[in-house]
Order: structure tokens, then sequence, then C-alpha cells
């Protein structure tokens, strides 16, 4: 089910339906793929439909289990470390299976988020000082970005290209 776009409110309100409408808009990217669909290496990164949502559920356990909760990592519902690794998909893991993985860390993140105010910090060894607002854009932007990257995606897989005419003599 879509989340109503919300354009009034507090701060608060239309900063967590930012994100959860970016969270639904990286789901769409994939939904009703096949798994060879959705696993479809176009781009010479790691990147795939499939990957894109996997990343998205380490970034969700990164920031909000592992630096706003402070778990350590075999505490977390999943990899959470800051390196490729966010992109790694097993044989065994279908879309569905990573879908439902995402949904979870999701839920989990608004949990620990609604136990901070906004202007909570923290420090964080890369960034620096951080509030939970500057997170909550972070995953905005984050989620936004992949977003765009799965339209791409999918219409590469949806609509190939016609191959290139050869030049003609």
């Amino acid at each position: 089910m879509a989340t109503k776009v919300i354009t009034t409110g507090s701060e608060r309100t239309l900063l967590e339906n930012a994100l959860d409408r970016n969270r639904e808009a990286l789901i769409e990217t994939a939904r009703g793929m096949s798994d060879a669909q959705a696993r479809r290496r176009l781009v010479t990164s790691l990147t795939t439909p499939i990957s894109l949502i996997k990343h998205a559920a380490a970034a969700e356990r990164i920031w909000f289990q592992r630096f706003w909760a402070g778990l350590e990592a075999s505490d977390c519902d999943g990899y959470s470390e800051r390196d490729e690794g966010t992109f790694a998909v097993g044989d065994h893991e279908s879309l569905d299976d990573v879908i439902a993985e995402f949904e979870r860390a999701s839920r989990r993140s608004r949990a620990i988020a609604s136990r901070f105010d906004l202007d909570d910090t923290k420090d964080n060894p890369r960034e620096g000082t951080v509030s939970m607002r500057w997170t909550l854009l972070a995953m905005i932007e984050e989620f936004a970005r992949h977003a765009g990257h799965g339209d791409i995606l999918r219409e590469q897989i949806d609509h190939p290209a016609p191959p290139a005419e050869a030049p003609s003599t």
C-alpha cells in the first residue's frame, strides 16, 4: 500500500513521510521482476535491482541499528558493515526475500528513530557530529538516489535499447 503524500505538518512528520515514500519508490523499481531480471547486471558495478534493495537494508542497519541504537554488528538483523558487502545478495535469496528484509530493517529503523528528537546528536568517526534530522535527510537522499538508479535499470530490463546500427560507408 502506497504511503500517502503528506504536505503539511511537523518537520518530523514531513521527513518521515518523505523517507517512507523513498523506501517504497526503491522497492517499486524492482517489484514484479523475476529473480533473474532482478539479478541482471547492466553496469560494471555491483548495482542490480536486487542489490540496490539489499544495500538499502544494510544502510538502515548501519545508521539506525549500529549508529543510533549502538548495537554491535552481531546484534543486527543482517549485514551492517560500511563496505561493498552491502550489495552482496546470496544465491539462495529471492527478490521477495530481499524486499522483506528491507521492510523489516525499515520497521526497526522507524522504532529506533522514534526514541530520538530531531536535534539529538551523536559523534560519528566519518561524518563528525550528526543529528537525527541529518540522518533522516541522508537516508531520504540515499534512497531517492538509488530509486533513480533502479528506475534506469528497470527501463533497461523492460525496454532494452535496439542494437546500434553500423555506420554506413
